[in-house]
């Protein structure tokens, strides 16, 4: 009697290439769901791990099936379904496996080698499983040395997997092209590993008829639409993926935005509560003054006859203390109120008044000598009047409190200029001046060089610069003293843009 002699076989080019395909399609996804899964926690973690293992197991199962189907045997082969429904929930187990080990704080290498063992023998599972859904006239068998090798094989790219989906989880910033490396490698170790077990198998001939009981046929269209399906998933899963992503980062820069908001206000508030006794002195000045004219007012209509001109006088100097006073309580409640950010068209030579006007018994009281050299015209920005004031104010504060222990002239030298595209401000001092190492040190978060202070103030400041599409510097001014430099986009005016295009 003759020995039985195998079937020939051979493969669809078109189908390996597509299960090729889906492998490695399936590896991005993965490490992009690993990613997903890690960043949230509680029932979103649940829904991301649930939908990431459907999604991947998926894609792993289909690669195997594409696999399976682009081999052309010359007899006709037709797949029992609840056998192939088994080996697709044997994929989702394993792809939810491993998204919730790279999901875990840790990993060692112990620990990756025997997640690594369990989900490759799980993989190497849904292959053999899907090979046993085959029903054909004949009968399966196998090598086992090949069967051993394409087990260790899928146990080897479970670690590689696993190794890299824990690397990636956190998503770091440019790394595209590393991630899409590690899936092509993973999907070429998953193929490797298919191909390997379906090198194992033999297909030998029998006679009897198979048992056909719930059983498929698929046609060549119908793996392409299968792949098509699977490509479509994955598509869809990273799609999500990077959708999420861009929320998170949405909601990381508001709640930065918000966070700095908080600080800001928080920062004038103690601001304005080391000025008390200059607001104080400041306030006092006009109420004063507009004690003084009324009496005079009422002093020149008690006389006989009533000196009408001089009482409209002194009426009309308390009108404009009134004025004056509702101005600077206007603006201490600006600075003391928590509100939106709002962008205005504004005059930065109007802020620097402001400002020197608020703290005129501080330069007073400091024996500080204020010099001005601003734009002709005005220097033009967009932005937010009080945070840019409360830029300057801190910048100024800052310089008195440098120059207060300074022996020598006491000045404090503020200049604008516009340049062709961005204003410039500087605020220059004469302290004893900043040392080279301190020149970027000082907008650190709570580094100080006073004696007291949290070491926030130029923080903020330089935030709110930079949120404006500015930046904020400091350098030091040989002989003596700092120069603080403020740069923002320059805002042109209908004016200007009119004189610039009749020109």
């Amino acid at each position: 009697m003759s020995p039985i002699q195998p079937m020939p076989t051979s493969y669809d080019g078109l189908q390996v290439a597509l299960s090729v395909l889906i492998a490695i399609a399936a590896s991005y996804a993965a490490l992009d769901l690993g990613g997903r899964v890690t960043s949230v926690r509680g029932r979103s973690q649940l829904i991301w791990l649930t939908c990431g293992a459907t999604s991947m197991g998926i894609g792993i199962w289909a690669m195997h099936y594409v696999g399976t189907l682009a081999l052309r045997l010359p007899v006709p082969a037709r797949y029992h379904w609840p056998t192939v429904l088994l080996s697709l929930a044997v994929g989702v187990l394993c792809s939810g496996f491993a998204l919730k080990l790279i999901s875990q704080r840790r990993m060692g290498r112990s620990y990756a080698v025997r997640g690594s063992v369990i989900m490759g023998s799980g993989i190497a599972g849904l292959h053999y499983i899907a090979m046993a859904a085959m029903r054909f006239p004949g009968t399966l068998h196998f090598n086992v040395w090949i069967v051993v090798l394409s087990i260790l094989l899928a146990i080897g790219f479970s670690f590689a997997a696993l190794w890299f989906g824990f690397y990636f989880r956190n998503e770091p910033k440019q790394m595209l092209w590393p991630k899409i490396a590690s899936a092509l490698l993973i999907g070429a170790a998953i193929s490797g590993m298919h191909y390997t077990g379906m090198a194992a198998a033999t297909f030998l001939p029998l006679r009897s008829a198979p048992d056909l009981l719930d059983t498929v046929s698929v046609s060549s269209l119908s793996t392409l639409g299968i792949g098509i399906v699977t490509l479509i998933v994955l598509g869809l899963a990273v799609f999500t993926c990077e959708v999420d992503r861009r929320l998170d980062a949405q909601n990381l820069r508001l709640a930065l935005a918000e966070a700095r908001m908080e600080l800001a206000h928080a920062s004038r508030v103690g601001m304005m509560g080391e000025l008390a006794a200059s607001i104080a002195h400041e306030v006092n000045q006009p109420i004063n003054a507009i004690m003084l004219a009324t009496g005079a007012a009422l002093e020149s209509l008690a006389m006989q006859p009533p000196k009408i001109a001089q009482a409209q006088q002194s009426i009309t100097t308390a009108l404009k203390e009134t004025t004056r006073a509702g101005q600077i309580i206007g603006r201490i409640r600006a600075m003391l109120k928590k509100t939106s950010t709002q962008s205005e068209p504004l005059n930065i030579n109007e802020l620097v008044t402001e400002v020197l006007s608020l703290l005129t018994t501080e330069l007073t009281k400091g024996g500080i000598t204020v010099k001005t050299d601003l734009a002709a015209g005005g220097v033009y920005v967009e932005g937010d009047r009080i945070q840019l004031q409360q830029v300057l104010l801190n910048l100024i504060m800052n310089a008195i409190e440098a120059m207060s222990g300074s022996k020598g002239p006491r000045e404090l030298c503020i200049k604008t200029k516009n340049n062709s595209d961005e204003v410039l401000v500087q605020v220059e001092d004469s302290a004893p001046g900043l040392s080279p190492a301190d020149e970027e040190r000082i907008f650190q978060p709570f580094y100080t060089t006073k004696t007291s202070g949290l070491g926030m103030g130029l923080a903020i400041s330089r935030s709110i610069m930079e949120s404006h599409g500015g930046h904020l510097s400091a350098r030091h001014q040989a002989p003596r003293g700092t120069v603080f430099e403020l740069t923002m986009p320059r805002r042109e005016l209908a004016e200007d843009r009119r004189q610039s295009n009749s020109g």
